[in-house]
């Protein structure tokens, strides 16, 4: 039981990865057979920084990724040792590039040198400015580049999204719809910076996500669509149109963490946001239960969720 809870065990069979000692967050999840174990081991094998001979290369990087380029003296230093541990372990997250001696020269008028170069073809390069050799420092950096504060779920890493066990307050929109995920992202990080931790701040394809959207009576000509689901009921933003409105969206989660959300929805508005002089209803309505709830570990897949007294 010490051992499950230290390592975050709930459920049998549960394949974890562990680097330098340290476990990696994405657990295993893919088939349990021979073939599919053994080429996800050969997979973390792999080199997880591909090495440029060419400053070339960098300039037609695929800018639609997160990149993250080391500009090295050479390959034999702490400081390339301490970059390749943070590549081993978020090279999920980002795409990492090397480049050393002569080649990397130009980079490196001041020394050893890594970059961030985000996405978007605009986007302006952000330089890691702390010690090469403190791991827990540029792993920290690096991590807050390539680990988006707005992430996508999709079908795939929703078992893992789900399991993280916070409420989920998602977007979604249209594919193409970049301009609605701009302003949805800019929101989150100016309103709800304080608040990461405490919620899972996601954006969904409409048309992949169709099933989540008719629980909540939209559908994909309805989006964009912000909602709440707090893996019992789901809870809709009211108009996107007030996204940009000071708080509003801040608000909202509150009232999720407030229980006002599940109040409002089963007995209409607070006492408190009804104007003065006017006659307090009590609207009994049901929100619509969770949907992503559903994309929760399976009891049928794992044996500790069917067997509860396993441990």
């Amino acid at each position: 039981a010490d051992i499950a809870q230290r390592y975050r065990i709930s459920k049998y069979p549960t394949l974890k990865l562990f680097r330098n000692g340290m476990m990696m967050k994405r657990e295993y999840r893919g088939q349990r057979s021979v073939t599919a174990i053994a080429d996800y081991i050969r997979q973390q094998k792999s080199n997880p920084i591909r090495e440029v001979q060419d400053l070339e290369e960098i300039s037609s990087l695929d800018r639609s990724r997160r990149n993250i380029v080391g500009y090295f003296e050479q390959k034999d230093s702490d400081n390339y040792r301490t970059f390749e541990r943070v590549a081993n372990i978020l090279h999920d997250d980002c795409v990492f590039l090397s480049a050393f001696g002569a080649i990397s020269k130009a980079e490196r008028f001041s020394g050893d040198n890594v970059i961030y170069k985000p996405p978007g073809e605009n986007a302006p390069d952000m330089v890691y400015l702390g010690s090469l050799t403190n791991f827990d420092l540029i792993y920290a950096w690096t991590q807050d580049k390539c680990v988006p504060l707005v992430r996508e779920i999709t079908f795939e890493n929703g078992e893992e999204l789900t399991e993280e066990g916070l409420p989920f307050l998602i977007l979604f929109h249209m594919k193409d719809d970049l301009e609605s995920l701009e302003k949805f992202q800019q929101e989150v990080a100016r309103q709800l910076i304080s608040e990461k931790g405490t919620i899972n701040f996601l954006h969904a394809d409409c048309d992949k996500f169709r099933h989540p959207l008719l629980h909540i009576q939209k559908t994909p000509a309805d989006c964009p669509v912000i909602a709440i689901d707090s893996f019992r009921h789901m809870y809709v933003f009211p108009d996107f149109s007030d996204l940009s409105v000071p708080g509003k969206l801040k608000q909202f989660v509150l009232d999720l963490h407030s229980g006002k959300l599940h109040r409002e929805f089963h007995h209409g508005p607070d006492p408190t946001d009804v104007a003065p002089g006017q006659p307090i209803q009590d609207l009994a309505s049901s929100p619509p239960e969770s949907s992503f709830q559903k994309l929760a570990p399976s009891e049928h897949r794992y044996t500790l969720l069917r067997e509860k007294d396993e441990l």
